[in-house]
């Protein structure tokens, strides 16, 4: 009906009907991101800078953006990678049952050592112990296909820190994924943290493997510039 009475003019139609044109954002280039972590408001007060975006229209934060004490970007990425069909909530009763299981197979370890050096080096936070496995997990180099002459290379090319955040993240949660019926995921989840923050285990040889085949193909390394 309403429609109707669009078509044959009785009524305009509203702002809230008319077509939003997509990819548009609703900040003009003069809005600024906004600093929300109190690091970097402190940061800039020392330096002075905050003196210079004191008056500069600021976007809004996301939902996700927060000041807590308890929050950790890298946390906060990998339990969206953990996510599948938007179910967040899910995803972080998962990541947090990691955490408790690898917090008690370190405690463990920690009351069977013998020594107190031994006890000193094993880290109990499993926050820190994942962010070890994704540090040591991370490629430096990854193959890309250049095609040259009708033959198609691959190229070894460095790759960049956002990337390799992402392939690190990856590559263990595929890892964690390639289990048996019997073996939940936050049980996988916090033996393959454990190894990759020992560098070991399958996430470890992945990128070691990786490596070795840039390093066999370094000879194509100046296709990259040709």
């Amino acid at each position: 009906m309403l429609s109707r009475a669009i078509m044959k003019g009785l009524l305009r139609p509203s702002l809230s009907l008319r077509p939003v044109a997509a990819g548009m954002s609703q900040y003009g280039p003069q809005f600024v991101d906004p600093v929300y972590k109190r690091e970097t408001i402190a940061a800039l007060e020392e330096s002075g800078e905050i003196v210079k975006i004191a008056h500069v229209p600021v976007k809004a934060a996301r939902n996700n953006d927060s000041c807590s004490v308890f929050h950790d970007d890298l946390v906060s990425q990998f339990t969206n990678y953990v996510m599948i069909q938007g179910k967040k909530g899910l995803a972080r009763e998962i990541v947090e049952r990691g955490f408790e299981n690898i917090k008690r197979m370190q405690l463990e370890r920690y009351h069977l050592a013998e020594s107190e050096e031994e006890r000193a080096g094993i880290e109990l936070n499993p926050r820190e112990l994942l962010r070890r496995a994704v540090e040591n997990s991370r490629p430096l180099m990854q193959l890309t296909p250049i095609k040259r002459g009708g033959v198609r290379y691959q190229v070894p090319v460095p790759i960049t820190e956002k990337r390799s955040y992402f392939l690190a993240m990856k590559w263990l949660l595929e890892a964690c994924r390639e289990k048996e019926r019997t073996v939940h995921f936050p049980e996988k989840m916090a033996w393959e943290v454990l190894d990759a923050a020992a560098n070991q285990g399958k996430v470890i040889k992945r990128k070691q493997e990786l490596h070795r085949q840039c390093e066999a193909n370094r000879a194509y390394a100046h296709y990259r510039w040709s």
